[in-house]
């Protein structure tokens, strides 16, 4: 596939028209190559341009790296480091952001909405970064919105020491800022797996992140049994994820074995709640991260409205200061473990978590399982403490040099206060002092510079006895960097002191599917008494008592509706609605309440939820699914297909291919045993017929047999149910072998049911 480019001087584009070619080559202001179709390969067009687009977004924006941090978070936090407010008094956060944007250069929405997520308030994270004053909205919550930046303040949490307290010890690599006038961190080097610790998500192109949170005291005691014990089985640590809003995580084997193994699979997390006797009510404290308090009640409230749950009398959000809670009120007599597993299967009170640990290492995208990123972060962390140990290695040797030549006057510092006195140039003090001494140029600046206040024996021998002390904290540092063994010593004893400030409770608690009780769907226990249906040509739709039917006859209907269907049942029958899109709705007589005859009634395309271009047709009644539909179609033909191919296993509403739509349908009907029809032609004849001439079909969108032969044009008009005196009317015209054309009528006079000619 190839794609053209066609090149246009701008004003004419401005002015919609279309460019000469020799016009525009003969223009001295013409752009470069204007007018000129140049062939390219839509595969080339696209690699040259959409794959850095995301190449970026994959490298720049959506993954999270090894420090567990995206690159707008840490470009975020190093701002708020270098600001001063990791130990320093909260600031506007509009001075966060404006700060920030010196080396995020996207809105200042954008940046804010990073640090609203990050933050304590917003309660996303187990372990937040920002200490928020001020409304920064609840993760739970879709409708409690974030105030404006300059009503809101922040600052660093003090868990922040433990990611930038080795950042000026050369331990990560820095990279020029957008515009290169700042360095800013390639990574921060965490001193804990932080990015097994909070939770992150993000969407690139073509592949996608979500990572599940797990508890800090679990994760860095696996991670010390891993930095000893490579080969341990770190699920005996890390008992599950757990989410900083609670709940229940539901504990499978083989899922779980799959996370930590590959880094992919989908648990389920559940809703907590407490049940008050004394109130009768149930208040859900807790619920999965997946969904908000908003979604939840929606849901309920559109069980409660479609009368799937009858058990609920009222529900409340109550949530305050003290976190979210959702109250639902009870009926009396409800049990509300069966109404818990009821709404645990219907509403996103139980819902899934997927996982995949999609993170960037060296700048490449890998799903990882849980101890493959613990061993990368080992890695990671061992090479910052290395380099900080270089840092404090070189820092001390250059001080023990310079202290070294300062011995070496501390005998005879009269003779180097003479030697400088003496000279004449300055600048031959320090060759001097070298020649005097044997000193090099660095411990001869550092003597020279010695203050005269400071030309005493307390102050050299002050300096001269950290000799020693140096001396053994390099000899010190330099057999720690012998080997790994030390450093990763050095890694364990932080990871001890930072699961001992900082560690919490487990907030998740782990249910073994096993162990918890499921009570079977069964059907609601309504009271079934006798009701008439109702259905109008509009699509309206009664179910009215026999009682209230006596009590007022007179039927309510739009203008211009008529009823074209009055079917007996009770009230939990089930109603199948047929539509002319060839659909059909299933619905429980229980679901619809009961009415007076003043109502006009529901109306049942916007009840069931049907689609913008259909309309319903056709009502049928049943409790056992006996008896037959019968399709006529417009080209002669007749469809008996058994009712029970519309009876489902499943609890399916809505069934596709209801009929047959080759030829227009004319009319449908249910009938529970072989009833009479008379069929019309446009060529003015007429069929009688009986329906247990016709084949019984099984499938739905069976096209049936012909009945009916019509004659070139010509199509079937109508079709009528005949009534018992109709049959004895017209038995004589009783067709017993179909098809057939029927026979000429003249001009047939139908009063009620019963058809003259």
């Amino acid at each position: 596939m190839r794609i053209v480019f066609v090149f246009y001087k701008i004003s004419d584009m401005k002015n919609h028209k279309k460019a000469d070619p020799q016009r525009i080559a003969s223009n001295s202001k013409a752009i470069k190559n204007a007018g000129v179709v140049v062939n390219e390969n839509i595969v080339s067009v696209i690699e040259k341009n959409y794959m850095p687009y995301a190449m970026s977004v994959i490298m720049s924006r959506a993954i999270p790296e090894i420090d567990g941090f995206k690159p707008s978070q840490r470009k975020l936090l190093y701002t708020m480091y270098m600001m001063g407010l990791l130990h320093h008094s909260r600031t506007k956060s509009a001075n966060i952001v404006g700060q920030t944007m010196k080396l995020n250069p996207h809105g200042d929405s954008a940046i804010y909405e990073t640090m609203a997520r990050m933050s304590r308030g917003f309660e996303a994270l187990s372990h937040p970064f920002v200490d928020s004053k001020g409304n920064f909205g609840k993760f739970y919550s879709r409708d409690m919105a974030c105030a404006a930046s300059r009503y809101t303040e922040a600052k660093l949490e003090p868990i922040c020491e433990e990611i930038f307290g080795d950042i000026e010890k050369n331990t990560v690599d820095f990279a020029p800022n957008y515009d290169n006038t700042l360095k800013e961190p390639v990574l921060l080097p965490v001193n804990f797996p932080s990015i097994l610790v909070n939770i992150s998500s993000g969407i690139a192109v073509g592949m996608a992140s979500s990572i599940c949170p797990f508890n800090l005291k679990e994760v860095c005691s696996a991670t010390v049994k891993l930095i000893e014990y490579p080969d341990s089985d770190i699920s005996k640590i890390i008992a599950a994820p757990d989410f900083v809003g609670g709940g229940e995580i539901i504990f499978e084997k083989s899922v779980f074995e799959s996370i930590y193994s590959t880094g992919r699979g989908t648990f389920r997390v559940r809703a907590r709640y407490f049940y008050d006797e004394s109130s009768n009510c149930i208040d859900i404290i807790n619920i999965p991260p997946t969904t908000t308090s908003e979604a939840i009640i929606e849901k309920l409230a559109l069980l409660v409205k479609q009368n799937k749950i009858n058990e609920i009398s009222d529900i409340r959000d109550e949530t305050g200061l003290e976190g979210l809670k959702i109250t639902i009120d009870l009926k009396r007599g409800t049990d509300h473990k069966k109404l818990m597993s009821k709404l645990f299967r219907l509403t996103p009170l139980e819902d899934s978590f997927s996982c995949n640990f999609n993170i960037l290492i060296n700048g490449s995208p890998v799903v990882l399982g849980v101890k493959r990123i613990i061993l990368e972060w080992i890695d990671f962390r061992t090479k910052a403490v290395r380099r900080r140990l270089d840092f404090d290695l070189c820092k001390k040797k250059d001080k023990l040099h310079l202290l070294l030549g300062l011995s070496k006057i501390i005998l005879d510092i009269d003779r180097a206060i003479e030697i400088i006195r003496n000279t004449e140039e300055e600048s031959l003090v320090l060759p001097n002092l070298m020649v005097a001494f044997s000193l090099d140029i660095l411990q001869a600046e550092f003597v020279a510079e010695i203050k005269l206040r400071n030309i005493n024996k307390e102050y050299i021998v002050k300096k001269t006895a950290e000799i020693s002390e140096l001396e053994y904290d390099v000899k010190k540092i330099e057999k720690i960097l012998e080997s790994n063994s030390g450093i990763r010593k050095i890694i364990i004893k932080e990871l001890e002191s930072i699961s001992k400030r900082f560690g919490k409770p487990r907030v998740c608690s782990v249910v073994q599917k096993g162990d918890l009780t499921y009570f079977e769907p069964c059907e609601e226990n309504f009271p079934d008494y006798p009701v008439i249906y109702f259905f109008t040509s509009e699509g309206y739709f009664k179910k009215i008592t026999p009682q209230s039917l006596r009590m007022s006859s007179e039927q309510k209907l739009k203008n211009g509706d008529e009823i074209i269907q009055a079917t007996e049942g009770t009230n939990n029958s089930e109603i199948i609605f047929f539509t002319n899109s060839s659909q059909a709705y299933k619905a429980k007589g229980s679901l619809f309440p009961s009415i007076k005859a003043s109502s006009m009634g529901e109306f049942i395309h916007a009840k069931l939820e049907g689609n913008d271009d259909e309309k319903f047709i056709y009502m049928a009644v049943t409790r056992d699914y006996s008896g037959f539909m019968t399709f006529f179609y417009s080209n002669g033909k007749v469809a008996k297909v058994q009712m029970s191919a519309y009876q489902t296993k499943t609890n399916r509403k809505k069934l596709i291919r209801a009929y047959n739509q080759e030829s227009e349908l004319k009319a449908c009907f249910y009938i529970r045993r072989d009833e009479n029809f008379v069929v019309f032609s446009s060529s003015g004849r007429a069929l009688f017929f009986n329906t247990s001439l016709l084949s019984t079909k099984s499938k739905r969108d069976s096209q049936g047999v012909l009945v009916m032969r019509q004659m070139h044009r010509h199509k079937v008009t109508e079709v009528k149910l005949c009534t018992s005196a109709d049959s004895r009317t017209n038995e004589k015209y009783f067709e017993k072998i179909l098809p057939s054309s029927g026979k000429k009528i003249l001009r047939p006079e139908i009063v009620g049911n019963q058809l003259k000619f």
